[in-house]
């Protein structure tokens, strides 16, 4: 890392014009023979975290009229469970190596809040691809908008959560990798970066095992709930992330065709949604003695539920 000397803090270098009292521009300072060195931070690691808007999971999700989706009027949004592990891991990747963390959503206006908790939380800077001809497109479309997205940005490590918990596909990262024809890791409940950034080594889990895989980079990961334990944004950090910088994009920005998205393009059509069967109502085993309980419960399970 470049070293400057030999000035004192508060003094300005006429050549670099930088002011060395502002201490987040440097990795580390050291005194020597009474004078501050300061040691330049320098970006490494670009990193790109996909972000998805889904209802919380504690939403009572209703079918709407048409019997393909969903009312969404009164359902709260949050980021994509999975997804927060994804923005974590490049956080700490961050904090370790220097860099750059940019989050891209996909979808209506709204998706604008799941961006700002992610930059709320520490990442730089987020895209938002928001198009009228988006809506009710299918996991191969989504992953083809938001590749050409990246595409256009520099990036050393991808991350997107396994699946989606509202239509559980977990399609749409290996899609992204396959776009941008890169090495894809999935279900990643470790992750190491060696030091000159050049390569990864991930884990996974597999019947009962782990399978530990490495690949050179540029790779994208689908983080797996392991991974890690997603901070919370702070105040300060809310406050900052309304000043971060947004930029939102429609499909000729892109310079994609609208009429290869929406319903029509869909690979997968949805013919019908279903609500779960209701459950019926349990059913209290009767006995005056643990003994006559169990014996009536034996009864129960041969009898009705024919389980034995």
């Amino acid at each position: 890392m470049p070293v400057f000397s030999p000035l004192n803090e508060g003094q300005t270098n006429n050549q670099t014009d930088i002011k060395y009292r502002e201490k987040e521009l440097f990795a580390d300072y050291k005194q020597d023979n009474g004078l501050n060195l300061f040691i330049i931070k320098e970006e490494k690691v670009k990193i790109i975290v996909c972000i998805k808007q889904v209802p919380d999971t504690e939403t009572q999700i209703k079918i709407a009229s048409d019997g393909k989706s969903i009312e969404t009027g009164d359902i709260k949004w949050i980021m994509n469970p999975y997804d927060e592990f994804g923005v974590e891991e490049a956080l700490r990747l961050k904090e370790k190596f220097g860099g750059e963390v940019t989050v891209i959503g996909l979808g209506p206006k709204r998706v604008t809040d799941a961006l700002r908790t992610a930059l709320a939380m520490g990442a730089d800077k987020a895209v938002l691809i928001n198009d009228d001809a988006l809506e009710d497109t299918d996991s191969l479309g989504v992953a083809k908008a938001l590749a050409t997205a990246i595409k256009e940005l520099e990036y050393d490590l991808i991350f997107t959560g396994q699946r989606g918990v509202d239509d559980d596909l977990g399609v749409v990262g290996t899609a992204i990798a396959e776009f941008l024809d890169i090495p894809n890791i999935s279900l990643v409940t470790k992750l190491a970066v060696s030091e000159d950034q050049a390569s990864v080594k991930a884990e996974r889990p597999v019947e009962g095992q782990t399978l530990v895989i490495e690949a050179q980079l540029p790779t994208l990961i689908t983080a797996q709930k392991g991974l890690n334990e997603p901070r919370y944004a702070s105040l300060p950090g809310i406050m900052k992330a309304k000043k971060k910088p947004l930029e939102e994009k429609s499909l000729a920005d892109l310079g994609l065709d609208p009429a290869n998205f929406g319903t029509s393009s869909r690979k997968v059509q949805i013919i019908e949604l279903l609500p779960p069967p209701e459950r019926q109502a349990g059913k209290i085993v009767e006995g005056e003695t643990p003994q006559e309980k169990a014996a009536e419960l034996a009864k129960l399970l041969h009898e009705e539920a024919k389980v034995i």
